[in-house]
């Protein structure tokens, strides 16, 4: 019998890196919506979200999540989020069209923008494209209507301006 090797994409429980990754963004966008709605601070939300959503689960309460997310992951993008929101709504009002004021957007859709803005400014080492990929799934696991597109077009002129390098064409 051969030993299990972890993958290089591999968490050392052998789940893939992006589907812990991916959850956790999704819970991020989750704690962030529910920072803003609620008024609470980022540590009582993401001490809630440790201790009550997947640290001791009761039966009667489910299984739990399918990908256990990458908490790490989490707790870089609530604190980073909350750290530095000005300058995140900022950026995001400058991406979007005039007519469409930040402030009027839902909370959910703005609790989205500001993650991808988020890992966009400060996560270098992730790919734009993936980094916008992955909340406009977030936005097409909320919506069904034109905000997946909106979350697309804001977080790609945010990527075209903080990493224009990254996206140039190769081919002129």
């Amino acid at each position: 019998m051969s030993a299990r090797t972890k993958a290089p994409d591999q968490q050392d429980d052998g789940t893939p890196l992006g589907g812990r990754r991916s959850a956790a963004r999704l819970i991020a966008v989750q704690a962030l919506y529910e920072i803003e709605m609620a008024g609470a601070s980022t540590e009582a939300v993401l001490r809630q979200f440790m201790d009550r959503r997947w640290g001791r689960r009761s039966e009667e309460e489910g299984a739990g999540p399918l990908i256990k997310p990458d908490t790490e992951w989490l707790v870089v993008l609530v604190r980073g989020v909350a750290e530095r929101m000005a300058e995140l709504d900022e950026a995001i009002a400058g991406a979007l069209d005039k007519a469409r004021p930040l402030e009027r957007l839902e909370v959910l859709l703005r609790a989205i923008l500001r993650a991808g803005a988020y890992e966009l400014v400060s996560q270098t080492d992730v790919p734009a494209r993936v980094i916008i990929n992955e909340y406009m799934n977030i936005a097409h696991a909320f919506f069904a209507g034109k905000e997946p597109s909106l979350v697309n077009g804001v977080l790609d002129r945010l990527a075209h301006v903080l990493r224009h390098q990254e996206l140039e064409d190769p081919s002129g």
